[in-house]
């Protein structure tokens, strides 16, 4: 097998589960249309998905998968999180809000790779997508193979986060309007209590 085929199952594999809606990808668009130190956000997802998926090619997918019970804690703080910062999108889709031209960031960089790593770290779908899928799927290749299959799915989220960075201030002349702003948080506010809903029955269901 060409040696460039498992890295491009792995960039495939790992962009299929990193590019959907879900709480990760709404902070990261927000805070990147709001100039919010969005690049420093960006990497820290990339790292993190970098460590995850890394644990997961390196035989920890398959210890989580022979014990689920270990998601059960995880899955019910993620939900009440989530359920937590969607209350928070829900009041400012009520208030409406408007970017200004030349508009600074509003949150300390400490504060705000915090709120990243919890967001990132609370969602049990991050270990399930990074850890135990794609360390899962590696399993099937053997040597430098399996390695290039994690490097693959590592160079999918650092393209996809860095997307989403730049992406939001393409965006950000349409959210000078607070009427754009409504749809945004309710959208981000819709999105966080349906996952967190879903993490709920997943942890009743262990």
């Amino acid at each position: 097998m060409s040696s460039i085929i498992p890295y491009l199952q792995g960039f495939g594999t790992g962009a299929g589960l990193i590019i959907a809606i879900g709480a990760q990808n709404a902070f990261v668009l927000t805070q990147s249309i709001r100039k919010n130190h969005h690049m420093t956000i960006c990497l820290v997802c990339s790292i993190c998905d970098a460590l995850l998926i890394s644990l997961g090619v390196l035989g920890m997918g398959e210890l989580i998968s022979s014990n689920p019970v270990l998601l059960k804690p995880a899955a019910w703080g993620g939900a009440a999180f989530l359920t937590w910062y969607g209350f928070g999108s829900f009041r400012s889709a009520l208030a409406g809000g408007q970017l200004e031209a030349g508009q600074d960031a509003t949150t300390g960089l400490k504060s705000i790779i915090l709120l990243t790593l919890t967001i990132t770290l609370l969602n049990p779908h991050v270990y399930l997508d990074t850890v135990v899928m794609l360390g899962s799927i590696s399993g099937q290749y053997n040597g430098m193979e399996r390695y290039l299959f994690g490097i693959g799915a590592i160079s999918a989220s650092f393209v996809w986060f860095y997307t989403l960075g730049f992406g939001g201030r393409a965006l950000a002349p349409l959210f000078k309007k607070p009427v754009t702003w409504r749809v945004l948080d309710s959208a981000v506010c819709l999105t966080m209590w349906v996952i967190a809903y879903n993490l709920a029955q997943k942890a009743m269901s262990v």
